[in-house]
């Protein structure tokens, strides 16, 4: 054959790939309405360029769409792709680490993920821009860049602030970087400036997000224009006298740790409700993240050596894992069934918090700072702590697809299965509306268009196992 042929065959070839891609049907499938929860009666979907261009049962389709392509669904279950709403691309020496983990949220069926902040904003908003264009396989990104902090923070690549002037200058630097949202968090940013900093991000059209002050009260920072809360834990705090205890820190009447010891031993579940509800009105979303807390709370009885999701982890990264685990070497009895107790009130929390209107966002918060909360995996075992606490499984589907949307304001969008909507989808073997454990039954991903089918997705799990591998290899001692 010559080279010319095999040129234009080579050319034909895309030509038809790329059309199966921007046109096909795919039909004999149980579509989930995320919205309520049930099973739609349609069976069929038409994706173009994309899009979810028709909705429909099987048979009208197939009719009216009988040139393109078409793939039997086999009757499994269609749902939107997921979305982790608290992860942390992190690490500056771990760059091409993060980097090769990208296609693996694909793999697990998350389509979305958003980027709480780190020493890797940068490289983050590069990732963000290069998977919009289609020039890295990856899931959609939402970032912070770098997060708001005060002098001398813990955290590595803050963007730190000891006044309202560099405030300014803060805020206009993640401007020009086109962030998707602010983030700020207390490790010393003192009160005063953490609530102006809330209100200048909220005045510049940001969505808002952090953690909790222990000198701020959360219906002042929601006031102020904070959109969501980083972190169930903090709302334990509504169980106790929030605003006498920040008041008492704001006047130095007590000390911060005193205020911690206050709030670990009182907590009233009727005053948490009622504010729970308060706080619903007023819009708040919370991103609950007890992964984290899981691991730790069962740190001790757990043989992490054989987790399988470690074929995918450098050793560079798992090494980060080290510093929790020593910290908590010398944990008392006493302080690990308190931590157990912690996390038990806070699962009980959920429903309640559901209940009280409170929209709760599905995110993990993995991190390569975060002992064994592995990218990816970690939010489908979130999802399963979730129905362990007794939300429905409707609830928590809800939680980890249109919750994130409606954050975003691109719930018109997407992450539904409509007309219109990204064709962002996940097909599963098993239906998740009756367990969320099905959630790790992933049979194929779609995003934007593109067909990730499981033979396709265990070779990106294959090229992610060798990266993890060449990396190891690449720095080992010589």
């Amino acid at each position: 054959m010559s080279k010319k042929v095999l040129i234009l065959f080579s050319l034909i070839w895309l030509i038809i790939r790329t059309e199966a891609q921007q046109r096909f049907l795919l039909y004999n499938v149980q579509i989930i309405d995320v919205k309520t929860g049930k099973l739609m009666k349609p069976n069929a979907v038409y994706i173009q360029n994309g899009k979810i261009a028709a909705v429909g049962s099987t048979t009208s389709l197939k009719n009216k769409y009988s040139l393109v392509p078409a793939f039997n669904g086999q009757s499994k279950y269609l749902i939107p792709g997921l979305w982790d709403m608290h992860v942390h691309l992190e690490g500056a020496e771990l760059i091409k680490d993060n980097e090769a983990l990208l296609p693996v949220f694909l793999a697990y069926g998350i389509t979305t993920i958003r980027d709480c902040a780190s020493d890797l904003g940068l490289q983050v908003l590069k990732w963000r821009d290069e998977i919009a264009a289609g020039r890295l396989v990856g899931p959609t990104i939402y970032t912070a860049g770098r997060k708001l902090e005060g002098k001398n923070s813990i955290w590595k690549g803050d963007l730190e602030i000891a006044n309202e002037t560099e405030l300014k200058t803060m805020l206009d630097t993640l401007d020009r970087d086109k962030v998707d949202f602010i983030k700020i968090t207390e490790n010393t940013l003192h009160g005063d400036l953490f609530l102006a900093s809330v209100k200048a991000a909220h005045s510049r059209g940001y969505n808002v997000s952090g953690h909790v002050p222990l000198d701020l009260t959360i219906e002042e920072l929601v006031d102020a224009g904070y959109t969501s809360v980083e972190h169930a834990s903090y709302l334990l705090r509504l169980g106790a006298n929030e605003k006498g205890i920040a008041a008492a820190l704001r006047s130095e009447g007590i000390t911060k740790g005193a205020a911690d010891s206050i709030y670990n031993v009182s907590f009233n579940q009727a005053k948490a409700t009622s504010e729970y509800q308060k706080l619903a009105k007023k819009g708040l979303f919370v991103c609950p993240t007890l992964i984290g807390a899981y691991q730790l709370a069962y740190l001790k009885e757990t043989d992490h050596s054989k987790d399988s999701f470690l074929q995918f982890l450098t050793k560079k990264f798992v090494s980060n894992y080290e510093w929790r685990i020593q910290r908590m070497a010398g944990e008392t009895p006493e302080q690990l069934k308190q931590r157990r107790d912690r996390l038990e009130l806070l699962k009980r929390q959920l429903p309640i918090m559901a209940s009280s209107g409170i929209t709760l966002m599905a995110g993990s918060d993995a991190a390569a700072l975060n002992t064994y909360v592995y990218p990816a995996e970690s939010i489908i075992r979130e999802l399963e702590i979730f129905q362990e606490a007794g939300l429905k499984p409707a609830q928590i589907l809800q939680s980890a697809t249109i919750a994130g949307a409606r954050y975003f304001k691109v719930e018109n969008r997407t992450a539904t299965i409509e007309v219109g909507k990204d064709a962002d989808m996940v097909l599963l073997d098993a239906n998740p509306l009756e367990d969320a454990t099905n959630l790790r039954k992933v049979y194929t991903v779609i995003k934007k268009g593109n067909v990730y089918d499981r033979k396709r997705l265990n070779a990106m799990l294959e090229q992610a196992k060798s990266t993890k591998q060449s990396l190891d290899q690449a720095r080992a001692p010589q």
